[in-house]
């Protein structure tokens, strides 16, 4: 996935540097304010981006019912809107409360050797989450998206640093951030694409690519001519990477991958189609998960289209109409910054809404709304009442901007230094077991209101069916089970019935022997 499905996108196009007129720009690559006449940068209108992508807003109906399923308050992101729109997050709430299961997916493009504020927010609910489901997880770090962007944005020429190498290193180094931030070993599952790709992921990538044409993925992301054809074709990777099938093993099924010729792990697992996927991700990234959602139940083995929860933008130091940029240090507050740096960068960068003078702060007090020391705040700031008097407070001038500067500093002072302690503690023993193909544990919804029509059956290599992949729909239309299933089911079946005939005799043998 694309660096800006977890965090701020590239600097703000050239256009906007310049200051010339233009509407806001949002895409995987680019996120940019309106630039109005007077060359003034407006802040992102995220009112305007759920109506050009058709998303829907993220209601206080959806907070309630995700607290009844989950039983938890919902997460500050979303009570304070951060995370803002969706696309079917009832029905995964629907799905979790009925049958218990589903498949949780993120990612992150590699840009640079140390991940900032900007792409820890999405990481953070994305754990959060996981926890509060007890589900799955998978990562995908997409060095390859990320070489095959800069060497196109670089007109087909390799530059120093910007090698598939370089990228992959990068990804090293951000999946130790990603550890740092909490995720349970047992339950999640992070892969470079550079290293992965293959077996049965690859050949949903196949299929997927056959059903997208070079005019409709120049329609959704504005590919021209000049467009290398890995960028074009990458988008069935990102999008497959939401498929269960994709990563049998996590589910204690055998994948397929040279030289390993077992037929078992060659043949699909359909049951695994069946289980649907939750992204968080920011609502750049939508454009690859419309289309996914547009060709999901069109599969060979159909898959339910997945749903969508999506964030905000952290803005950028300078403030409205950009955001966390990696190519700029100045824009971003990064997870290697030390305490004196985050301390420097919000005082002399942070967009201030005060006012010029403290008497007129005074007499007509702050705009905490576009204040970028009060908007870190509203994220990584937990306590609600807080959060609101700082607010308030401000309005009324009660609290200068030095003062709002001096506690957001305070705060993510400490984020940050409980982020580094956990980090050094990230050995490669760790990262391989984070990164190790394997059977994930994980319960999901103990009680579910509909049961697992197949709970216990066998799988085609004698291992259970996954929870969750079981439940209606799973195996066929019909629920029944795939053919290979039912039958593997009834060869245990038998070998049961035989088992059993045979201790039987024998415990008849025993007792017709004569007491000594």
């Amino acid at each position: 996935m694309a660096s800006e499905a977890v965090g701020a996108p590239p600097a703000v196009n050239k256009e906007v540097d310049e200051r010339k007129p233009a509407k806001q720009k949002i895409d995987p690559w680019n996120v940019a304010g309106e630039v109005d006449d007077s060359g003034n940068v407006k802040a992102i209108d995220y009112d305007r981006l759920i109506e050009d992508f058709g998303v829907q807003p993220l209601t206080q109906a959806h907070l309630e019912r995700f607290e009844k399923v989950t039983g938890k308050p919902a997460h500050r992101l979303m009570r304070r809107k951060l995370f803002f729109s969706h696309r079917d997050f009832d029905k995964i709430l629907d799905y979790y409360e009925q049958h218990g299961q589903f498949l949780l997916y993120t990612g992150r493009g590699p840009s640079s050797g140390s991940m900032h504020l900007g792409h820890t927010v999405p990481f953070l609910f994305t754990k959060e989450i996981q926890e509060l489901f007890d589900v799955p997880l998978v990562i995908m770090m997409t060095d390859d998206e990320k070489f095959l962007y800069t060497r196109n944005k670089n007109e087909g020429s390799m530059k120093k640093g910007a090698a598939p190498d370089d990228f992959l290193d990068y990804a090293y180094e951000n999946i130790k951030d990603i550890i740092a931030l909490g995720f349970d070993p047992k339950k999640t599952f992070i892969y470079s694409d550079y290293e992965f790709m293959g077996g049965h992921f690859y050949r949903n990538v196949s299929e997927f690519e056959s059903m997208v044409t070079y005019n409709q993925a120049s329609g959704a992301f504005g590919f021209g001519e000049s467009t290398n054809i890995g960028l074009i074709s990458f988008m069935a990777k990102q999008c497959v990477a939401a498929f269960p099938s994709s990563y049998p093993e996590l589910f204690g099924l055998p994948d397929y991958r040279a030289p390993d010729f077992d037929q078992a792990g060659k043949r699909r697992h359909k049951a695994l189609a069946s289980i649907p996927c939750l992204i968080p991700c920011a609502i750049d990234q939508e454009p690859y998960f419309r289309v996914l959602r547009d060709r999901s139940e069109r599969m060979v083995d159909p898959h339910p289209k997945p749903a969508l929860i999506m964030s905000k933008f952290l803005t950028a130091l300078q403030g409205p109409g950009g955001k966390m940029s990696a190519s700029d240090p100045n824009s971003a507050i990064f997870m290697s910054d030390t305490p004196n740096q985050i301390k420097s960068k919000i005082n002399k960068h942070a967009f201030s809404g005060g006012q010029q003078t403290e008497e007129e702060h005074r007499r007509l007090g702050g705009n905490p709304d576009v204040d970028v020391a009060f908007t870190y705040l509203s994220y990584f700031l937990e306590d609600d009442k807080e959060l609101e008097d700082l607010a308030k407070q401000y309005r009324a001038g009660e609290i200068l901007t030095g003062e709002m500067k001096a506690k957001c500093v305070g705060e993510l002072q400490n984020f940050v230094a409980a982020f580094k302690e956990r980090r050094d503690s990230v050995t490669p023993e760790v990262m391989r077991e984070f990164m190790r193909p394997r059977k994930l544990e994980f319960v999901g919804n103990p009680n579910p209101i509909k049961p697992k029509a197949a709970e216990g059956a066998s799988g085609s290599n004698g291992s259970a069916v996954p929870s969750g992949a079981a439940g209606e729909g799973a195996g066929g239309k019909d629920g029944r089970g795939t053919k290979g299933e039912r039958k593997a089911a009834k060869l245990a079946e038998k070998k049961a019935e035989k088992e059993a005939e045979k201790l039987a005799l024998r415990q008849k043998a025993e007792e017709a022997k004569p007491e000594v």
